[in-house]
């Protein structure tokens, strides 16, 4: 079947800059490389009483989560919101109690759809209790409100107004609990996500004048040119805070050590949110499979483990780095950087490093200099030590882009001698090739063309035996996988990383199409620029996502 299978080359690639930055090495002249196309198996996930098996939803319905029995015993859970959202929330919190069945076959679905797999109640798939009330109850937000901090003409100050109103809120009713609960949900009405966005916009007519009248670009000046007597610039710190509500809330329950599910309530209760016509204003997923996700996602967030590579090397590390720029500062290069650090049981960490000219205008990449990346992965190693009394036997950094010497040299220099340190590159290759196959799917997932001794094309997503089908909207793209310093078999990389897609708890799936270190780069970069940072540099990856 694979021999069959049809590769064509995009007309439209273009060379990335920087892209050949690795190791260095004086080679003989030889034959060119042979392209070959292999196939990796499935990643199996681990869980109660050592069972094996491909889908998180399977492991989960027959076995329970990995782990001792009882690991977690109840989930303490807070809710905030408007008292209408909260009484959507209760609603919903009770139905996950209990069996929730799949969907009934569309008209022109399958019979059977293996996707598709019943919700048995938060108790029999995690073998924790979910208890009939929230732990914390905040259920006095004003409705009018948040909806004129949301209807302010400066969107900068609109957005972080409407967060101000739920973090002093649930900062407030936190501290007051004795044992607070280890996650909050924050329930959302609509117009919360749809003006609380980025680019979104309010009718003029609908706008209401607020206090801040000075604008971004003044703001951006004052950086280097500030006033004599500040006014100014406490007027203009409103530009410190992104227009995203996620995203800045986030980020300003980092220092709180607050973990939060943000959850709409036309996801809790989408049958009372309707056109005038009688069509839902929007369409959700079935009840199953928002109950697997958010059910997942909090039993993980409260302390939970619910699965883990089965197939794990003692010893080995990944760090995926993260970069973003401010839209605030007046330095085009300057930018914040993180690592964060996944263990093959799926626990994240994100380390918070140093601000600095890491983007480089001619190349368009990010690269840290040599004492910060020696910083940044000593904080890593470090860490690691901590939990297992030892530093990691390997540790393999993903990257977007390649590594400059002195970059290479700060990480090289930040690990001892008894860690074997690998550089990976993992790019989107959407636009470098595609690959065909005959029958009515595409390619199936963990095909692999190797392309050279350190380099692959690796398909992440793509027709998966277990679900019987392809759950992509269009023909399967796959990650470029280069393996640019260090030394490790390129099928081993590959198989790493094809792993990495199926421990992301915040969704439940078969597997994500980017591995877990790549995947939530961008998301903890947001995360790290839309407010004012300080407080602990280090904390579980639950905080961001």
């Amino acid at each position: 079947m694979m021999t069959r299978a049809k590769m064509t080359k995009s007309t439209n690639t273009k060379r990335r800059k920087g892209s050949t930055a690795g190791r260095r090495r004086t080679t003989k002249s030889r034959s060119p490389f042979e392209p070959r196309l292999t196939h990796l198996d499935e990643p199996l996930l681990e869980f109660r009483y050592g069972q094996r098996l491909a889908y998180p939803r399977d492991g989960l319905f027959l076995y329970g989560p990995v782990g001792d029995l009882g690991q977690l015993k109840a989930v303490r859970f807070g809710v905030i919101g408007t008292a209408e959202g909260v009484r959507r929330f209760n609603a919903w919190s009770k139905r996950l109690r209990g069996f929730i069945d799949v969907p009934p076959p569309g008209l022109r679905s399958r019979a059977v759809e293996p996707q598709h797999v019943p919700f048995p109640g938060f108790a029999e798939a995690f073998h924790a209790e979910w208890p009939e009330t929230p732990s914390a109850i905040v259920s006095d937000l004003d409705a009018d409100d948040i909806d004129k901090t949301l209807h302010l003409a400066n969107r900068h100050e609109a957005v972080r107004k409407t967060v101000d109103l739920f973090v002093s809120r649930l900062v407030s009713e936190n501290n007051r609990i004795e044992h607070p609960p280890a996650v909050w949900f924050v329930v959302i009405p609509e117009a919360v996500y749809e003006l609380g966005r980025p680019k979104s916009s309010v009718r003029k007519s609908d706008r209401i004048e607020g206090s801040v009248t000075i604008s971004q670009r003044r703001a951006r000046q004052l950086q280097v040119q500030p006033t004599l007597f500040g006014d100014d610039e406490r007027e203009a710190e409103v530009y410190l805070y992104a227009t995203h509500f996620r995203r800045q809330l986030k980020a300003r329950l980092l220092k709180e050590r607050i973990v939060t599910q943000i959850v709409r309530e036309t996801t809790l209760a989408p049958d009372e949110f309707r056109r005038e016509n009688g069509m839902l204003i929007r369409r959700v997923e079935d009840a199953a499979t928002i109950a697997w996700k958010l059910g997942t996602g909090a039993y993980y967030k409260a302390g939970g483990k619910p699965w883990q590579l089965a197939e794990v090397r003692p010893g080995v590390c990944y760090v995926g780095l993260v970069y973003k720029r401010s839209e605030l500062t007046s330095d085009k290069r300057h930018a914040c950087c993180a690592a964060q650090m996944f263990l093959a049981d799926g626990e994240g960490v994100v380390f918070r490093g140093a601000l600095g000219p890491w983007f480089q205008t001619d190349t368009k990449q990010f690269h840290l200099d040599e004492a910060a990346a020696k910083s940044l992965i000593e904080m890593v190693v470090g860490e690691y030590t901590r939990m297992h009394d030892g530093p990691p036997r390997e540790l393999f950094i993903h990257a977007k882009s390649a590594f400059t010497d002195d970059e290479w040299g700060g990480f090289s220099g930040g690990c001892g001698e008894a860690t074997n340190l690998v550089g990976v590159q993992i790019a989107d290759a959407r636009d470098d090739l595609k690959l065909f196959r005959p029958g009515n799917y595409p390619v199936i997932r963990g095909t692999a063309l190797q392309v050279g001794e350190r380099h692959a094309f690796l398909w992440t997503s793509g027709y998966a035996p277990r679900l019987d089908t392809y759950m992509g909207p269009e023909t399967p793209n796959p990650v470029s996988v280069k393996v640019l310093r260090g030394d490790c078999p390129l099928k081993t990389v590959l198989e790493d990383v094809l792993g990495l897609t199926k421990i992301n708890f915040n969704s439940c799936l078969h597997n994500d199409r980017l591995p877990v270190t790549i995947r939530f780069a961008n998301a903890v970069g947001d995360v790290l620029i839309s407010a004012p940072m300080d407080g602990e540099p280090k904390l579980p990856f639950k905080f961001y996502i």
